[in-house]
Parts: structure tokens; sequence; C-alpha cells
């Protein structure tokens, strides 16, 4: 999602992921700097992690969608399994061109939750940890909710009944 945009939207062609090349010229996916590169094993951020909800309003006036389907909680615990992280570096640039970072972790300095202003798309949302790891066939994990809603036409419903 981060790499899409920023070629994309901000232009930057050779935007990429350390994980894709390592010798990109534009990193906007790094490897997390507290992992070891030479241990790999056990070095993931793994488990259960806080995801604190940052940014709930857009500047368009609209409600973080992300946050909505989490019912308005200001922090959620999610699974995690992962090596690479946003672009400190890139982050102000990506978030100034219309890309909000609307969850990080509990440290404020990792983006956790990405997603773009409903006026500007039905549902764009991503996330870093793994929502399918706490999906149930009767309670379906919020980014999933919210993507089958979107695509069925349902979820302004769902936002109009979750306001009131």
């Amino acid at each position: 999602m981060v790499v899409e945009y920023s070629r994309n939207i901000l232009c930057w062609d050779d935007a990429n992921s350390t994980e894709f090349d390592e010798k990109t010229e534009n990193p906007v996916v790094i490897f997390m700097p507290e992992i070891d590169k030479e241990n790999m094993g056990g070095t993931m951020r793994l488990g259960s992690r806080n995801t604190a909800f940052t940014h709930p309003e857009h500047e368009d006036g609209s409600t973080s969608i992300a946050q909505v389907m989490y019912k308005n909680a200001r922090v959620v615990s999610e699974r995690h399994r992962h090596r690479y992280e946003v672009n400190p570096d890139r982050v102000d640039a990506i978030h100034e061109a219309g890309l909000k970072f609307v969850g990080r972790d509990e440290t404020g300095t990792r983006m956790e939750v990405a997603e773009l202003p409903r006026s500007k798309h039905p549902y764009y949302v991503g996330c870093q940890y793994h929502p399918e790891f706490k999906s149930r066939p009767l309670n379906p994990s919020p980014p999933f909710h919210g993507l089958l809603l979107a695509a069925c036409g349902m979820l302004d419903d769902y936002v109009s009944k979750a306001k009131s």
C-alpha cells in the first residue's frame, strides 16, 4: 500500500521496500532497526501488540474508517508477525500527500494503520498487523468486515448506525 501510494501519488517511481530490493534508492518500507539481519531466527515483531488511533478525524472532517470499524476504540490489540515497517523518514511526506497514518504502535513512532479519507476512496485501509489471526466466522476482523461492507454497498449504513 505504502509503496504503491509513493510511486503513483508522490511520483516516486523508485519507491520500494527493502524486503524486495535491499539496494533501493528510495526505501519507503524498511527492515526494523531492532531486528538482527544476520540471525533471523526468532527476530520478528511477533505476538499481540497495541495500536493507538492517533488521527481520528481527517482534514475533511470525516472520521477514521478504521477506528469506526473498531467501534471507535482508542486502542486495539492485534497480532503481529513481521520484520518491516514504514520508513520513519518518509512518513511525513506520505502523510502530507494524503495517505493518513491513523494508527501507531504504543511508542507512537511505528505506523500501524493507514487509510485514505472516504471522500477519496470508499475503503482504502491497510494495517501492519495480521487481522486475519483474530478473525472468526461469526466475528470477522474489523478491517475485513469494513472491506466486505464497502464491497456490497453497506458501509455507509453501518457508519451511520455506528454514529448514532
